[in-house]
C-alpha cells in the first residue's frame, strides 16, 4: 500500500507520541508500505516552525530531507496537476496544506495516514 502522511501524522510517528493511532502506526511500521511525505508537509512544518508555532521541531524544520531519508520514506513532489486539483477541490475547507494533500492522495490514488475525519468527504482513503 502507498500511504501519504499528513504533518501531525508525521511528527508523531518521529516524536513516537502516542497520539499517533494504532492502526495509523503499524500501517507505517509495516516494511511492506510505502511511506511519502508530501513536499506540503516541509513547507507546513517549516512555516509554523518560523511563526515560533512549533519550537520543539526546529532541528526537523532545518534538517527535513534527512528526517525523511533516515526514515526511508519518499518525497512526494507538488506537480502542477496537484496544485490545479486542490486549488479546484469543493468545498469549505480552507486549510492550503490539508488541500494540497487531498488533491496528491486524489491524484495519485494514496491511502492519507490523518486523524482528520473531514477527509473523507473528499472520497480519500484515510487510515487511522
Amino acid at each position: 500500500m502507498h500511504l501519504l502522511l499528513d504533518t501531525h501524522a508525521l511528527l508523531w510517528w518521529l516524536s513516537d507520541d502516542p497520539a499517533l493511532g494504532k492502526r495509523a502506526r503499524a500501517a507505517i511500521a509495516n516494511v511492506r508500505n510505502t511511506i511519502l511525505v508530501s513536499a506540503a508537509s516541509a513547507w507546513e512544518l517549516t512555516t509554523k516552525v518560523r511563526l515560533g508555532k512549533l519550537a520543539g521541531a526546529a532541528d526537523l524544520a532545518s534538517n527535513f530531507t534527512s528526517y525523511i531519508q533516515n526514515e526511508g520514506f519518499e518525497p512526494l513532489p507538488i506537480s502542477l496537476d496537484h496544485a490545479a486539483r486542490a486549488g479546484l477541490l469543493a468545498g469549505v475547507h480552507k486549510d492550503p496544506f490539508d488541500r494540497m494533500l487531498i488533491a496528491q492522495a486524489q491524484a495519485e490514488n494514496l491511502a492519507l495516514v490523518s486523524n482528520e475525519k473531514r477527509f473523507d468527504a473528499y472520497g480519500v482513503r484515510r487510515v487511522w
